[in-house]
């Protein structure tokens, strides 16, 4: 009787040895399909739908919801846990040194595009952010994110922790300034947006900027010797007016009561890169009118950025200037993905336009307030973009001249085939001190 029961024991613990691993194999299984099934939810939550603006008509809000749920092209927000992927020339740069939070100033080298001598707060000394409050517009608290901005010396501003910053009013920055959000969870949220208005070296990194409204007004103050009076904000999450040397990089950015990112007044040198933008309708401005010839110097580089679900029209919309827009995904808009008036310079170079459903909406390009005969004229060039499910670009002008500008000037783009895995990491990374971002 032991010598049975010791058999039968020995032959159970041997098909149970075989059955575990497939056992466990399924169980892995199951359980990658359930952690699928959980991150897709949380993503669908993230990005649930924001009423749009009031000009916006009941039946438009419904083709909104409508192309949403028609088109099926994602992107894939499962959390990534390989090893570090930099895999764009920005990202190369800094992105996969471990030691990144003790050089951080090393971001400062890795602009490209027209913003590529942008150096921020490089030459100058850290601040740390450590109170989330906004409370005083004239006399701002020490540790505020609006004490920080508004010093005349160049800064580095980091943060001490997570934090949700709802401003009161906009934030008035001076120049020299970095706001690097890169091992803090950092919201600019629920309140009033962010204004670069006549200054020159700007980084915005890391942050998300979302559910902007306008501000009331009032007494401001703009730098450490003087404050005044300000009519209402536009709602914009970023205004950039009348500066130079700008660069946007990592945000997440949605709902808006204006634009995401407004370019006006001659800003110029500005590479905006690798964010992601979603559920918001006029996503970016770039000349804010037809009569303003000011905007002709504008040079803007749009490259890497994830144009993902609920957008609408204006990414970004432009005029007067030059407009370098390369390997952007533009998976949704409800509209048109790129547009413009007055005659500016836009080169579409490998990008992938997934068209939407909609038949009225196929067409990338839109070109407002001009007859054919003059808008032909403009040069729009799409040189190896990636164009899905009926998608278009109506081309016009004359091939560009290749030596218009520098190579330092013009990332080389890649053909529109590379572009989800260029802007696979776009938005907020999560970042942690002594490992790859």
């Amino acid at each position: 009787m032991i010598m049975m029961r010791l058999l039968l024991s020995i032959v159970f613990c041997l098909g149970l040895s075989l059955l575990l691993p497939a056992c466990r194999a399924h169980i892995g299984e199951m359980d990658d399909v359930w952690a699928k099934r959980a991150e897709e939810a949380r993503a669908a939550s993230l990005e649930a739908y924001h009423p749009y603006p009031d000009e916006l008509t009941d039946d438009t809000n419904k083709m909104v919801h409508q192309a949403m749920d028609n088109n099926s092209t994602r992107r894939h927000l499962r959390k990534y846990t390989g090893a570090c992927l930099a895999t764009n020339p920005i990202d190369r740069c800094w992105r996969c040194r471990p030691n990144w939070a003790n050089n951080r100033k090393r971001l400062a080298k890795c602009a490209l595009g027209f913003g590529r001598k942008t150096v921020g707060g490089k030459f100058g000394n850290f601040y740390v952010v450590t109170d989330s409050s906004d409370n005083d517009m004239v006399n701002p608290k020490p540790g505020t994110l609006r004490h920080a901005v508004i010093q005349n010396e160049p800064l580095w501003i980091i943060f001490a922790r997570d934090m949700i910053i709802r401003l009161n009013e906009e934030l008035i920055m001076t120049g020299h300034k970095t706001i690097d959000a890169r091992g803090s969870n950092v919201h600019i949220a629920h309140g009033a947006g962010i204004t670069i208005q006549y200054v020159k070296n700007v980084i915005l990194h890391g942050l998300h900027i979302h559910d902007i409204s306008v501000g009331s007004g009032g007494l401001i103050r703009d730098s450490v010797t003087h404050y005044g009076f300000r009519t209402q904000s536009d709602g914009d999450g970023v205004s950039i007016y009348g500066s130079t040397n700008v660069w946007i990089d990592h945000l997440s950015m949605s709902n808006c009561k204006d634009g995401l990112i407004d370019t006006i007044e001659g800003s110029t040198a500005i590479t905006i890169s690798n964010n992601h933008f979603t559920n918001h309708n006029e996503v970016m401005l770039m000349g804010a009118s037809d009569a303003n010839s000011a905007d002709a110097i504008m040079q803007i580089t749009v490259a890497f950025n994830h144009f993902g679900r609920g957008l609408i029209q204006r990414m970004p919309r432009c005029r007067w200037g030059f407009f370098h827009v390369l390997n952007n995904d533009y998976t949704h808009w409800l509209m048109y993905a790129v547009g413009g008036s007055n005659h500016p310079t836009i080169i579409s170079q490998g990008n992938r336009y997934i068209a939407p459903p909609d038949i009225r909406a196929k067409e990338v390009t839109k070109r407002d307030y001009a007859p054919e005969s003059e808008w032909m004229k403009w040069t729009w060039r799409s040189e190896g973009d990636l164009l899905m499910n009926g998608a278009f670009f109506r081309q016009s002008g004359s091939p560009r001249k290749r030596n218009q500008f520098s190579r330092q000037d013009l990332i080389s783009a890649k053909p529109g085939s590379y572009v989800s895995r260029l802007t696979r990491f776009s938005g907020s990374l999560v970042c942690k001190m002594g490992l790859p971002c």
